[in-house]
C-alpha cells in the first residue's frame, strides 16, 4: 500500500515552511517513527516522522523547497522493499555521515538503545553534515539528550587535535556557508564566513522593524525590592518542590503579578486592530526563551486559572522543549501580553520591544544587591529593574506607569496576590 507523508496543517499566522536536510533516500527502507526531514518555519522546526514502516518509493520535494500545508513530501510503499543501491550505500561508504535510523549505522542503533530520539533536530543535523559519531558525544540535555550547543563543544574540542595533523583534510564547510579566507600581509589568515539568516532569525528581524515602525513605542521604569520574594521563595521551595515536583522560581511571582496589574488596567491587556481596540478578557503570557535557534515566545494559557505549580511546570517544559526543537507552532500563536528575564543572561537594564499585535511587555533584569533608603536609613537590599515598552498609541503614561507600580508592589507585598489587592 502507497503512503503519501504530508505538511502537516500549519498555524494561520505560518503560511509556508522551507524543507530542511532529508535523512532518508528513495529506496530506503524506514520505520514508523523515525525521522524522515525537518520543517522550518518562522516560528519553529518541526520533525517530520514516517507514519508506517515500509520502503521510500518517492521524494516529491528537495531540500530547500518552500512547501505548503498538505503538500505531499514522500510516498512510502508499506510491502515494498528496499533498494539493493541503498542497502549497499552503507557498506561501501564506511567513511561518510551515517544515516540516521539506517540499519547498516552503529551510531543510529545506538540511539534506538537509548531511546530512539537523542539527537534534536538541529544536533542532528550538524552530527550529519560533519560525518560525527552520535554515540561519542556526551549530551546534558534531558535524559542525556544530545543539544546543538553539544555538538559544537564537541566539533570545538575535536579541532585542536585535527589541525595538529598537517595530512588531514581540512573540514569542509557547509553547504550553504560562504567562508572567504584572507591572508594580508601584516597578519595570518583572517576568516570570514556568509551564513543565510535561518527562517526564524529573518521573522524575528521583520517583526522587531514592523513593531519600532508601526507602534508609538515608549518605555518607562521601575524597581524592586526582590526581599520579600526571595524570603517566601527560600521558606517554601524544598516542600514546594517535594509536593509538586517542581522548583519554585521567580517567573511565577511575576506573571501571577502580571496578571494581578493587568485586571486592573486593561488597556494593558488589549491590541490594537485597524482603528479599533479589542480588550481580552482572559489572560494569555506570553514567556521569552531563549533557544539554539533564537527568541522564541510560547504562550501559558489562561495564567488566571493556573496555580503556582502549574505555572512553574509549564514554563519549564516550555524551556526544555524550546531548547530541543519541539515547540509546536500552536503554543507559540497569540498572547496578550508578554514577560522577557534578560536577567539570566546578566542583564542590569533594556527597552524591550513589544511582540505585535500585543500592547504592552514586561522587562525582568538581573538582581542585584544595592544600597537603598529605607525608613531613614540606607540598608542593602537584592534590587531589580524593571522595564515596560507599550505602545502609547492606546496606552497612556498615567496608565504605563501605574501598572508598573502595581507589579512592583505586589511583589514586595506578596500577600497582595492572596487577597486580590
Amino acid at each position: 500500500m502507497l503512503i503519501e507523508v504530508k505538511v502537516p496543517v500549519l498555524a494561520e499566522s505560518v503560511p509556508d515552511a522551507t524543507l530542511l536536510d532529508w535523512y532518508k533516500k528513495a529506496g530506503e527502507r524506514i520505520e514508523r517513527g523515525d525521522s524522515l526531514i525537518d520543517l522550518e518555519t518562522d516560528k519553529v522546526t518541526l520533525e517530520i516522522t514516517a507514519p508506517e514502516s515500509g520502503v521510500i518509493k518517492e521524494l516529491r520535494k528537495q531540500t530547500g523547497d518552500v512547501v505548503l500545508t498538505d503538500d505531499i513530501l514522500a510516498v512510502i510503499d508499506t510491502e515494498g522493499e528496499a533498494s539493493t543501491a541503498a542497502d549497499a550505500a552503507p557498506a561501501s561508504k564506511p567513511a561518510s555521515p551515517p544515516e540516521p535510523a539506517t540499519p547498516a549505522t552503529t551510531a543510529a542503533e545506538d540511539d534506538d538503545a537509548a531511546g530512539g530520539d537523542r539527537l534534536g533536530p538541529a544536533a542532528r543535523k550538524l552530527v550529519t553534515e560533519h560525518g560525527l559519531d552520535a554515540s561519542a558525544i556526551s549530551g546534558t540535555g534531558k535524559g542525556g539528550r544530545v543539544t546543538k550547543a553539544d555538538v559544537l563543544a564537541h566539533i570545538e574540542r575535536a579541532a585542536p587535535a585535527a589541525s595538529a595533523e598537517e595530512t588531514s583534510p581540512a573540514p569542509a564547510a557547509p553547504p550553504h556557508v560562504d567562508v572567504q579566507q584572507r591572508s594580508p600581509e601584516s597578519g595570518g589568515d583572517r576568516v570570514e564566513e556568509r551564513v543565510p539568516m535561518t527562517r526564524l532569525r529573518r521573522r524575528t528581524a521583520e517583526r522587531l522593524l514592523a513593531a519600532q515602525h508601526e507602534n508609538a513605542l515608549l518605555t518607562t521604569f521601575n524597581e524592586v525590592n526582590m526581599q520579600p520574594v526571595m524570603t517566601l521563595r527560600d521558606r517554601y521551595k524544598q516542600e514546594f518542590e517535594q509536593r509538586f515536583g517542581v522548583r519554585l522560581g521567580f517567573m511565577s511571582f511575576f506573571v501571577k503579578a502580571a496578571v494581578e496589574a493587568l485586571k486592573k488596567f486593561p488597556v494593558v491587556n488589549a491590541s490594537v486592530d485597524g482603528e479599533d481596540i479589542v480588550y481580552h478578557g482572559y489572560f494569555d503570557i506570553g514567556v521569552a526563551v531563549g533557544s539554539e535557534r533564537g527568541l522564541v515566545v510560547p504562550i501559558l494559557r489562561n495564567v488566571e486559572r493556573l496555580p503556582f505549580a502549574d505555572v512553574e511546570r509549564r514554563i519549564r517544559d516550555f524551556g526544555e522543549r524550546a531548547r530541543d526543537g519541539k515547540l509546536i507552532i500552536d503554543e507559540l500563536v497569540g498572547g496578550t501580553f508578554t514577560i522577557s528575564n534578560g536577567g539570566v543572561y546578566g542583564s542590569l537594564v533594556s527597552t524591550p520591544i513589544i511582540n505585535p499585535p500585543q500592547s504592552a511587555i514586561l522587562g525582568m533584569h538581573k538582581i542585584q544587591e544595592r544600597p537603598i533608603a529605607e525608613d531613614g536609613q540606607v540598608v542593602i537590599r537584592p534590587m531589580m529593574y524593571l522595564a515596560l515598552s507599550y505602545d502609547h498609541r492606546i496606552i497612556d503614561g498615567r496608565e504605563a506607569v501605574q501598572f508598573l507600580d502595581t507589579i512592583r508592589r505586589t511583589l514586595e507585598e506578596p500577600s497582595r496576590m492572596l487577597l486580590a489587592l
